[in-house]
């Protein structure tokens, strides 16, 4: 997961074009020896295997940009993770805000912590022209900041990661192999430390579903991989990857089967990974796990609804200590590094992965380490686990109306079965909405529903969605209308629709809306009706996202899951790619009619 902040200088640059792939001679622990291409192998230290690893950000607020990192914040946070045993933190960058202080933290409190610096590299992809020096004068100074603590706390760095999720295919901020070997050089070449770069494991192994790169010309010059593992992400995103629902056993056994397959799910993400270095011939290369965790709370996102609980956090959290045990004396990860040590409010549907909650108080999965007296408050069992309860199809609705979200009633019409909550796309990421008095009113006068979009680099989306039900609603095949009212001033195209079906089933259903279509109109700051028949939003439909080839992602009116979508994927409506469009969007007297 990416923390905070532009490309290299023509040195550097130079550089990751011209890197020699030499063959070099590295020991193995056996006697015998392996031949690699690329740099000769920094060992990493033994305490790096022995010390318990975790990542680690200061920031308690809303607005990290605004906020005021103390000197006595990070003591009291360190503190909190020595209490507990965990005294090996993971840095995402190298900023004075941040490293620095914690590194100035430690020494001048003698405290018995290490350290994993990163190095943050900005992407220049998506800059202007005029912002393209701003970029490479960013990552210069980023990575001399680096090149400095690691020698000015040289006892207490023991590694530095350049770069953090920027090879792989969804990265936001995307770097390439090449330009991201050219960066690691350069610091390798100024520091004693091994150094590596933090990434998905899918760009690592060449997995995954995405057109992953080859990472080949930044695995050649570090001295470890730092692979990323987030199996509750990828049981949402890529539905079919491993089997989260254990529907074949029963429900009483369901989350403790769900979390065994969680981790057997990290494992193999790591499998992969040896794997594939492996048959590069980087047998001597070892392995890091550079971020993984369960979160604790769900987002809104109806999927992490069956999965994102304290107890499961235990559950996996237990699971990983067990893998990371036996690893110490066997194949396996060098170091398991969890994700994260506290809760940060700033990062909204990303949230709720710490051991520790922002008021820095423990979490269930770490409460044994910990005095009562600093317990959230809350008591579990682990009969409070969650599991996954399979979607119920409800009957036909015979009504000619079928109303999601209005506060009039309508006389003749039926409501969802289950309330349906508003649920951002990206587990909540990529948008913000609130309940709001209209002005001027809509045709529901007394309120409205505004989405804020929060962009991703490909856009936003924001569903009305049943967390556990499915409504059918083949009768509005032949001759139904989606209906809603809208005001914004939202430029360009806006996606309208539905999906039907969930996990690998999932088929969204969205027609690219332009103004003067269908009643729609914006900018003039009215309420406007708009109204589609059916038939034309299903000329749309198309496999979800991750379902690309699942057999199941087919449209499906019995099975309506989303029963109102709204969102801009900027491939889709001709729009830029961070095109970062925030413009708010009011919605009301949303219904299905015939």
């Amino acid at each position: 997961m990416s923390n905070p902040l532009v490309k290299r200088a023509r040195a550097a640059l130079a550089l990751a074009v011209g890197i020699a792939l030499t063959t070099v001679i590295v020991a193995c622990g056996g006697g015998g020896t392996v031949q690699l291409q690329g740099v000769e192998i920094r060992p990493l230290s033994a305490e790096v295997s022995a010390r318990k690893a975790v990542s680690y950000s200061p920031f308690r607020s809303s607005n990290r940009d605004t906020e005021t990192v103390t000197a006595a914040m990070v003591k009291q946070d360190l503190d909190l993770l020595v209490q507990g045993g965990f005294t090996l933190i993971r840095l995402f960058d190298s900023s004075d805000k941040v490293s620095k202080l914690t590194l100035q933290v430690i020494h001048d409190n003698n405290l018995d912590v290490k350290v994993l610096l990163g190095a943050y590299m900005q992407s220049d992809k998506y800059a202007s022209a005029a912002d393209k020096p701003g970029v490479a004068a960013y990552n210069q100074a980023e990575m001399a900041r680096a090149v400095a603590l690691a020698k000015a706390f040289g006892s207490t760095v023991l590694a530095v990661s350049v770069g953090n999720e920027n090879m792989v295919s969804w990265s936001f901020n995307p770097i390439t192999p090449e330009v991201l070997a050219g960066f690691i050089t350069t610091v390798r070449n100024q520091v004693a430390q091994p150094v590596t770069t933090d990434d998905n494991w899918a760009v690592f192994a060449q997995g995954g579903p995405g057109n992953e790169r080859d990472a080949s010309p930044a695995i050649a010059v570090v001295d470890y991989v730092s692979m990323h593992s987030y199996v509750l992400i990828d049981s949402i995103t890529i539905p079919d990857k491993w089997n989260w629902q254990q529907v074949d056993v029963t429900a009483a056994s369901r989350a403790t089967a769900m979390m065994d397959a969680a981790v057997a799910a990290a494992q193999a993400d790591y499998n992969a990974v040896r794997a594939r270095l492996d048959l590069m011939g980087k047998s001597a290369l070892p392995i890091v796990i550079g971020e993984t965790g369960w979160k604790a709370i769900a987002s809104g996102s109806p999927p992490e609804t069956f999965r994102a609980h304290p107890v499961n956090q235990k559950m996996y959290f237990d699971r990983l200590n067990a893998w990371s045990a036996a690893s110490k004396t066997g194949a396996g990860p060098k170091s398991i590094v969890y994700f994260e040590a506290f809760d940060e409010p700033w990062k909204q549907g990303d949230d709720k992965w710490g051991l520790f909650n922002v008021a820095r108080q423990a979490r269930y999965m770490v409460q044994s380490l910990y005095p009562q007296s600093q317990w959230e408050p809350g008591s579990y069992t682990a009969a409070d686990a969650l599991y996954y309860i399979p979607v119920v199809s409800n009957g036909p609705i015979t009504a000619n109306r079928y109303t999601l979200y209005a506060e009039a009633v309508t006389p003749g019409e039926v409501r969802p079965t289950e309330a349906s909550i508003w649920n951002a796309w990206d587990s909540g990421k990529t948008a913000v909405g609130a309940e709001v008095t209209p002005s001027p009113a809509s045709s529901d006068p007394t309120r409205a529903f505004e989405i804020t979009p929060i962009p991703a680099v490909w856009g936003w989306g924001m569903a009305l969605a049943l967390p556990t039900t499915a409504d059918n609603l083949s009768n509005f095949e032949a001759t139904g209308t989606l209906n809603f009212s809208i005001k914004s001033d939202y430029p360009g195209k806006i996606e309208i629709g539905f999906l039907t079906g969930s996990g690998a089933s999932a088929y969204d259903v969205y027609l690219p809306l332009s103004p003067g279509q269908y009643g729609y109109a914006s900018g003039d700051g009215l309420w406007h009706r708009v109204s589609i028949p059916i038939s034309e939003i299903r000329k749309y439909g198309a496999k979800a996202f991750g379902n690309e080839t699942s057999s199941t992602s087919v449209f499906d009116l019995t099975k309506v899951t989303n029963p109102f979508v709204i969102a801009d994927r900027y491939a889709v409506t001709g729009k830029a790619q961070s095109s970062n469009i925030t413009t708010k969007v009011q919605i009301d007297a949303i219904y299905w009619a015939k």
